[in-house]
């Protein structure tokens, strides 16, 4: 078997695009989706009739502009989550407006909208992850929306204080960054990282064997990988979101992939457990310099990608 069929006899792998084609050819369980991905789908001249059914669905609607081009970006954010699901078995993950990401309320309406639309299209909620970002807020909205039986996905995450309170929160998944933490950590060392080495790769394992060592029914779903190497030696998360890139350098390589997580050695581990509010949530956040600064890019980077796509509808609409 070649690397990528070794890694689904461990783990759940996801696709991590909006490309219909890339998600066909490597028949993942599951596939996530934001607004930088729906935008350069969009783009392309393939998916512009998804874009023009999302703007005739609005059409006659009389609204301001501003939000009549929201009503369309989640139109077409379901639109999206409705072909794909076409596709894959398992669930899609759609994005909330990053520019919600401290505001509760705002989340939990926006969350419950994303979710009449889908049933509107047939889509049961059960196939349907709110992507949130993994702020204190976002974290309450979460919980609140588990309470309704809507599911989440909470993204942007790259510390345990964050994993940890969506655990206590019953949040479904979160979605730890490990190429984003690489990132951060090359920038300030200037060292190259691999294998297990990888603080990426660490600081999933870490989390990874706190939720199994206490039990909790939170999904570790590792994602934003730069290289096959931080991918295999995660063989075992419950499951990895990757790029059409990196699947296909995996359904490529010969070689073994071997089981990197288990319950067993997570439950054996050393791990002390952390009673987790919000004081020490902030407190522990503002300690980890790169969770901080890459929480704050991640929310900066998803707003501008979401204002790209009102600008692209804009003129649509033009």
């Amino acid at each position: 078997m070649n690397q990528l069929d070794q890694l689904k006899q461990f783990t759940t792998v996801v696709a991590d695009t909006g490309d219909f084609e890339s998600i066909r050819q490597f028949s993942p369980q599951d596939a996530t989706t934001n607004p930088s991905l729906i935008f350069k789908a969009v783009s392309q001249p393939e998916y512009a009739p998804l874009l023009d059914q999302a703007v005739a669905e609005r059409e006659g609607a009389n609204l301001p502009r501003a939000e009549l081009i929201r009503d369309i970006i989640d139109d077409l954010l379901t639109i999206f989550g409705e072909k794909i699901l076409q596709i894959v078995p398992g669930r899609v993950s759609t994005e909330v407006d990053a520019r919600l990401s401290f505001d509760t309320p705002a989340t939990i309406e926006k969350a419950r909208k994303l979710i009449d639309l889908y049933e509107k299209r047939g889509v049961s909620k059960e196939r349907v992850l709110i992507k949130i970002a993994s702020t204190w807020e976002g974290i309450r909205a979460a919980e609140a929306l588990h309470k309704d039986g809507i599911n989440c996905n909470l993204t942007l995450l790259f510390s345990l204080p964050q994993a940890i309170a969506c655990a206590e929160a019953k949040v479904r998944l979160i979605s730890p960054f490990v190429g984003r933490i690489y990132d951060w950590y090359k920038a300030k060392t200037g060292q190259e990282y691999t294998g297990a080495n990888d603080p990426g790769v660490q600081s999933v394992r870490v989390i990874y064997n706190y939720f199994k060592k206490f039990g909790y029914e939170t999904q570790v779903m590792g994602a934003s990988f730069r290289n096959t190497s931080q991918i295999r030696e995660l063989a075992g998360c419950d499951l990895l979101t990757i790029s059409p890139e990196l699947l296909a350098d995996l359904q490529g390589a010969d070689g073994t992939v071997a089981r990197q997580l288990s319950v067993e050695e997570a439950k054996a581990s050393d791990i002390a457990k952390v009673i987790m509010d919000e004081k020490t949530f902030r407190w522990m956040l503002n300690e980890d310099a790169m969770g901080t600064e890459k929480l704050a890019e991640g929310i900066r980077k998803f707003t501008e990608d979401i204002i790209k796509l009102e600008g692209l509808i804009a003129k649509r609409l033009a």
